[in-house]
């Protein structure tokens, strides 16, 4: 075997600095996403406004828009996840809330995080969150449930053909931040 020459050096050091590149730009893949899809409204991602009675000032009493709620829980987490409602007709432009309500089904402290979809997909521009249990993790202790509220105004500027807006959760287990609390007590 030969010593190590000084370009098997250098493309040993090249390739271990393009391994760390591609690591980091997959670590930094998923925020920059995130970031797009709620820019765009791309896969659903709703907006997530400032608490306001309305946007603009204008509710169109004239339109009626149904909202359809809708929930799923992931497969590693032990709880039942539902809309208090199923429909909702609203006026664009005006302030409206309802609830999803959460039940641990285990005997252990869960966290968990919901991801929020809206389709159509055009239609995520103009779903607007005020309040949302989705903007934090959600600790449930052994057999509690929750009343978890959504606070929402559909933008006036909807496009006109759409009549039908589904708002959907998908509830996931936190696993991190649940083995951390399970090693806290």
């Amino acid at each position: 075997m030969s010593a190590s020459t000084p370009s098997t050096l250098r493309t040993a050091g090249t390739l271990a600095l393009l391994a760390v590149a591609m690591f980091g730009f997959g670590y930094l893949l998923v925020p920059l996403y995130d970031k797009f899809c709620e820019i765009t409204g791309i896969g659903g991602r709703t907006g997530e406004g400032v608490a306001v009675e309305t946007l603009s000032g204008e509710i169109d009493t004239s339109r009626l828009v149904t909202v359809h709620f809708d929930a799923t829980v992931n497969s590693a987490l032990p709880w039942r996840f539902e809309p208090t409602q199923r429909m909702m007709d609203v006026h664009p432009g005006k302030l409206y809330e309802t609830k999803y309500v959460a039940y641990n089904l285990s005997d252990r402290p869960v966290i968990a995080q919901a991801v929020p979809s809206v389709s159509p997909g055009r239609a995520a521009l103009f779903f607007n969150k005020t309040e949302c249990f989705c903007f934090t993790e959600q600790l449930l202790g052994p057999g509690e449930s929750r009343d978890m509220p959504v606070r929402f105004i559909v933008d006036p500027n909807l496009p006109q053909g759409t009549s039908l807006v589904t708002l959907s959760y998908i509830i996931y287990k936190n696993d991190a931040a649940t083995a951390v609390l399970a090693a806290a007590n």
